[in-house]
């Protein structure tokens, strides 16, 4: 059943209980809508979009933070058989008009965060014929409709567009870190797996109640709701990180199920150690599950959390964009005693493990990490040979270095290109990022390679120290010799570590900073 169905579903079968729940408390705002009230939404940006003359194929770039007209807004896109582009809210007003130049986007749904930059191009994207815009009527462009009236325009019937499992459903655009973005084309057959995936995993019910915080543009926070999703389970979209928001959330709203990114849960873990927030203060019984994903997790912050929380069950999982999200690997929450790991093949997937020929290695030795299931994309568009270099005969060559263990886990050495190489030994950041993170003071860490003429490149350690406590260098060079010599940081600068909306670090960012200044060390 494809997804506009499903919501289709859980209007006629749940169309009087709470579907979503908007809490912005920075503004000490809450909104809720039905189950109905979101299908019907749904159905009038279809009927509007349509009545606009957008059909099947066609692409409609959507360009919103986390709010409650979010999902109405992109299930309606799909109803129409259009294609669904959601963009990163980080990207410049560059990035926004190749990603529309690329796509050649008729329609355009943003929010007021984005009026600067679309404001910018505008005049630059001929293909675009309408734009609708969700935000305060004084913010509101010249040439854009508001959305409230958009949905006037549209009735609360379903449009009945015919859509099949392997018709294309959106465009996903890779981060652009390294490049260009991408984009991915995932089909409603990928989105349709998604849900059965996430469900099968985490064993969500009815009764359960996913707490969303990471940004719903990316397949990660999405596709985990979508376990909730396909069971008509609320869901709640928090709009502000603090650790005593989320707790709120959680004790108020009766949350069951939260994904949180690494940073996330440690800022939490913090701000209970320093007594900025109490447990006492929250109801917190009915919180079964806290999972992570999105970057290699350290077996430090899992421990920790468990000494906190030691009722809460815990999932990772791994996955890409490009395999429609999380879950094509997974810890599995009755695996506690492999953290570290990122687990085994999810459900319906298979993996390999691979030299630079696509041969298999052998168990134990690292390489390049394969995965085949239901999830993988149909291609990078309008990219073949970037596709022909990644799919081959349904298996999805993902550009990161594993191993597998003699139980079968497979654990994340690192991303191939992230791969340091210093006196010709490699070295994997992940090994020396979780060593570090285990030490008390040390918030978060990153480790990344900079030139060196002499040894090709050296190890140098980003550090954000936590709250409170003081590290030297030589403190930190003194803990560090509980590591092997080669994998020893030759430099550390006490320095945040910039990570994205999806909480993996931006390597890229710290390389740029940091290069220049490697001759300057004696190696």
């Amino acid at each position: 059943m494809i997804i506009p169905e499903i919501l289709a579903r859980n209007a006629r079968m749940y169309g009087d209980e709470v579907a979503l729940i908007e809490r912005e408390p920075a503004k000490d705002k809450r909104v809720a809508i039905t189950w109905k009230e979101f299908d019907d939404m749904a159905n009038r940006v279809a009927n509007a979009l349509i009545a606009k003359g957008i059909k099947k194929g066609d692409k409609v770039i959507h360009l919103m933070m986390n709010c409650l007209e979010w999902l109405p807004a992109y299930f309606g896109i799909l109803r129409t058989g259009a294609w669904a582009v959601p963009l990163n809210f980080r990207f410049t007003a560059d990035d926004i008009r190749y990603c529309a130049e690329i796509v050649e986007a008729e329609a355009m749904v943003f929010g007021e965060e984005f009026v600067d930059r679309v404001n910018a191009i505008k005049d630059d994207l001929p293909s675009i014929k309408d734009y609708i815009f969700v935000g305060p009527s004084d913010l509101k462009p010249d040439y854009a409709e508001p959305f409230d009236a958009f949905l006037k325009t549209g009735t609360t019937d379903s449009p009945d567009i015919p859509i099949g499992l392997l018709d294309e459903a959106g465009l996903y655009f890779t981060s652009g870190t390294t490049g260009q973005p991408k984009p991915i084309l995932l089909t409603h057959r990928n989105l349709e797996f998604a849900c059965i995936i996430e469900n099968r995993h985490h064993n969500q019910t009815h009764e359960d109640n996913f707490l969303c915080i990471p940004p719903l543009y990316h397949t990660g926070a999405k596709m985990h709701w979508f376990g909730n999703f396909i069971v008509g389970a609320k869901a709640v979209i928090l709009k502000g990180v603090k650790p005593e928001w989320i707790l709120e959330a959680v004790s108020e709203e009766k949350a069951t199920i939260v994904w949180l990114l690494v940073p996330w849960a440690q800022d939490i873990l913090i701000a209970i150690e320093n007594g900025d927030v109490s447990l006492s203060d929250y109801q917190l019984d009915q919180w079964r599950l806290m999972h992570i994903g999105a970057q290699p997790v350290p077996p430090s912050l899992v421990k920790n959390w468990k000494k906190v929380f030691p009722n809460h069950d815990y999932d990772t999982n791994y996955g890409l964009s490009e395999t429609t999200g999380p879950g094509c690997v997974h810890l599995g929450i009755e695996n506690l005693h492999k953290v570290g790991a990122i687990g085994v093949p999810g459900f319906d997937w298979e993996y390999k493990i691979v030299d630079n020929d696509r041969k298999e290695v052998s168990k134990g030795e690292p390489g390049e990490l394969m995965i085949k299931g239901p999830g993988v994309m149909k291609e990078y568009y309008k990219n073949p040979e970037a596709t022909k270099d990644t799919i081959f005969d349904g298996w999805l060559l993902t550009g990161d270095m594993a191993r597998v263990d003699e139980d079968g886990f497979i654990w994340l050495v690192d991303r191939k290109k992230d791969v340091i190489i210093t006196g010709g030994e490699n070295i994997f950041p992940v090994e020396i990022e979780n060593f570090l993170m285990e030490n008390e003071k040390i918030q978060d860490a990153a480790v990344i390679g900079i030139p060196n003429e002499r040894l090709g490149e050296i190890v140098a350690a980003i550090v954000k120290v936590k709250p409170g406590q003081e590290m030297t260098e030589e403190g930190f060079m003194a803990y560090c010799e509980g590591l092997p010599r080669y994998k020893r940081p030759r430099t550390v600068f006490f320095d945040d570590v910039p990570r994205n909306p999806t909480g993996k670090i931006e390597k890229p960012k710290l390389r740029k900073k940091y290069a220049g200044m490697a001759e300057s060390f004696k190696v």
